[in-house]
This record gives structure tokens, C-alpha cells and sequence, in this order.
């Protein structure tokens, strides 16, 4: 008996491990998805000479972004695994203005899409919005807290230096994209196809009406929105499908919320992919309002003769999960996602990224790795 029980258990943990692998790739083909569709939106409308999106220039100094000086050094050394990278963060705000999407709104989505100029392979890392790091790094004093309260504070340079710092990179662009895009984008498509159940029903119309309100519009006006009357599979409107990418009641956390926004983005692509140039074209430069970013024509038209030798060839989290974090904290810096050992996710991120099995962290990362677990020792979840 004791024999069965142990293989039940090795058995349950299996399926569990199962799962979480499953739900880390589903994510991370959702982030693909919305990496092609940040970075396409400005090849497209710089191709073609479009209105193009908001520029906001960051500063050229690398100790003005936080890029730590062992990995200044590094790169400079004929011999770095860095050299021949360009490293971009990509953000998805829940922003409600155009001023939110520069600096106010939150980093619901944090992307590092890191490119091989010479081979054109790309990998993805996603840094979960939730992970507890030093999100003020600087001379102004550090501030550990969820990493998407970097961009709320201080937009994408803050942002930019929270993951320079935190885990020893030398990102120095950024592209951020909107919710109200999402609204242009589903409208443009003509829609998308979703399954509403019975308590998504119950929440869908209410968030509906505090965007218009957000909005500026008139909630009380009927036709500021058309009510959502049914359960099922159908076709909902860009005002509908971003009021559904909010509702977090399911299973009362915001994982609920998350899961949302991802099967909108699925059902973008369905629709994307039987869409004609011309509307898409259309429906990128209208989302091109709710885009700003630190890059310009200058720096994307050089690549744009090299896009079709670009390819995804690796994606993955962080920090790692299992082992190397958990869930934590809670009080008033909410729950966190801990990483158990700031340095040794990152020494996993640097091999994952530019291949570099002997990765020595800076300086940066061993103090705030101590911090870390100074803060987090006495409070994490069991």
C-alpha cells in the first residue's frame, strides 16, 4: 500500500508539473503573438511611410539607464556573449489615456525580446508583472516591490532601469502598447469570436461602462456601448472584447484577468489571418496612437530588408518557476512572485539568452539577491 501511495503522489506531481509547463506555453505563444504584432505595427507604417507612433527618446548615457559597469565592461571585451545582441523591452500598459501609456499606467505585460543581429534568432523571456525586484534603482533610493509598478512610476525609462539593474542587461529601446489599441484593433478586424459563460455575462456590460466613463464618454447614453444579452460563442466589438480582457471574478485573482487578455489576443490572430493587406494596414495605423516608443524610423528602417530572415527560437519565464520562486508575500505590497534566488535566475537567463554557461552576476544583482531575501525570509506562502 505505502508503495501504491508514493506512486500516486509521483504521479500527481507529474500532472502538476504537466500542467504548469502547458499554461507557460500557452502564455508564451499569446506574448508571440503580441511581440509580432508591436514590432510589425512599426515596420509596417515606417515601410510605408505612415503616421508613425509616439517617440519617446531615452538617454544615450548607459549609467543614465542603469546598465551596470561589468556589463559595460563586457560588452566592450572582444570575447562578451552580449556583443551582437539588441536587447528591446516590450510593454502592454493598462493605460486609460494617452498620458497613462508614457508614465502612470502598469505593465501588465513585460517582454525581453532579445535579437541575434548575426543570425536573426530571437528569444523571448517574460517577466512576470508580479515579480518582487528593486523597481527604483538608483541615486533616488530603491524601492522593491511588483516589477509593473517600474512603468507606473517612471514610464519606460524607470521600467528599463528596473531590468537593467535587477538582471544585469543593457536594454536601451522599448515599445509600449495601449489597451484602448486593443479597441482600434478588434474594431478594425470586424470583431472577434469569444465563449461567454454565465459569469462572465454577469461582469462584462459593468466594465463596459466604466470604460466609457474612464473614457470620457457618457455611460448613461445607450448607444455609449451595446450590452452583451447572451451566454456562448459570438462575435463581440473592440469596446466588448477589452471590457471582457478585464474581468478577473472567475476565480477571484488576477490570474483570471490574465487568461482573458490571452484568449483575446487568440482570437486577434484568428482574425488577423484572414484578413486582407489593405485592412490591416488600416487597423495598424490606427492603433499607432496607442504606441509609444524610444525607437525611430532611423533605427528600424536598417532592418527592415533582413525581417523575413527574423525567427523565434526559444521563449521562457522569468523567474524560472519551482525551484527558483514561488509565490510570496502579501500585505501592502500584495502578492509577489519571489524569486528564491535573484542571482541564480539570472545567471539561467544570461545562458538562456546569449549562451554563456559562466555567467558571473554584477554587482547590482548580489546586493539586491540579499535584499531580496532579507524582505521575503519571514513571509513567504507555504
Amino acid at each position: 500500500m505505502e508503495t501504491n501511495s508514493r506512486q500516486f503522489k509521483q504521479r500527481d506531481l507529474e500532472r502538476q508539473r504537466a500542467t504548469r509547463r502547458k499554461r507557460k506555453y500557452i502564455i508564451f505563444v499569446v506574448e508571440i503573438v503580441l511581440l509580432a504584432a508591436m514590432v510589425g505595427v512599426l515596420f509596417l507604417v515606417f515601410s510605408r511611410g505612415g503616421e508613425g507612433p509616439k517617440i519617446d527618446p531615452l538617454p544615450s548615457e548607459p549609467e543614465s539607464l542603469a546598465i551596470p559597469s561589468e556589463v559595460q565592461e563586457d560588452i566592450e571585451s572582444p570575447v562578451s556573449t552580449m556583443k551582437g545582441y539588441w536587447n528591446i523591452a516590450l510593454f502592454g500598459i493598462d493605460a486609460n489615456s494617452e498620458a497613462e501609456l508614457v508614465k502612470g499606467g502598469h505593465s501588465d505585460t513585460i517582454i525581453i525580446a532579445s535579437i541575434n543581429l548575426d543570425t536573426g534568432n530571437i528569444k523571448l523571456v517574460s517577466v512576470y508583472r508580479d515579480t518582487y525586484l528593486n523597481t527604483n534603482p538608483g541615486a533616488d533610493g530603491d524601492n522593491y516591490r511588483k516589477a509593473n509598478h517600474a512603468y507606473h512610476v517612471g514610464g519606460g525609462e524607470q521600467a528599463i532601469k528596473m531590468l537593467n539593474s535587477n538582471l544585469g542587461l543593457n536594454i536601451t529601446d522599448y515599445i509600449s502598447i495601449g489597451y484602448e489599441g486593443l479597441i482600434d484593433v478588434v474594431d478594425g478586424l470586424g470583431g472577434v469570436y469569444l465563449d461567454v459563460d454565465d459569469t462572465e455575462l454577469l461582469h462584462i456590460n459593468n466594465y463596459q461602462y466604466s470604460i466609457v466613463k474612464t473614457l470620457g464618454g457618457d455611460p448613461e447614453d445607450p448607444n455609449s456601448y451595446t450590452k452583451v444579452t447572451k451566454t456562448g460563442y459570438q462575435k463581440l466589438n473592440g469596446l466588448q472584447a477589452a471590457a471582457y480582457c478585464r474581468i478577473r471574478y472567475r476565480t477571484g485573482n488576477d490570474f483570471a484577468r490574465a487568461a482573458s487578455q490571452r484568449e483575446v489576443l487568440m482570437a486577434i490572430e484568428d482574425q488577423v489571418k484572414q484578413a486582407d493587406i489593405n485592412t490591416l494596414t488600416k487597423v495598424f495605423e490606427d492603433a499607432m496612437k496607442h504606441v509609444v516608443t524610444s525607437l525611430t524610423s532611423d533605427d528600424i528602417l536598417p532592418y527592415l530588408t533582413e525581417v523575413a530572415n527574423y525567427k523565434i527560437v526559444g521563449e521562457d519565464g522569468f523567474p524560472q518557476l519551482d525551484a527558483l520562486s514561488t509565490a510570496g508575500m502579501g500585505g501592502a505590497k500584495g502578492d509577489c512572485v519571489i524569486p528564491l534566488s535573484l542571482e541564480s535566475n539570472v545567471v539561467w537567463l544570461h545562458e538562456f539568452l546569449f549562451g554563456d554557461e559562466n555567467y558571473t552576476v554584477p554587482s547590482t544583482v548580489q546586493e539586491y539577491t540579499k535584499q531580496i531575501e532579507t524582505d521575503t525570509k519571514d513571509r513567504l506562502k507555504n
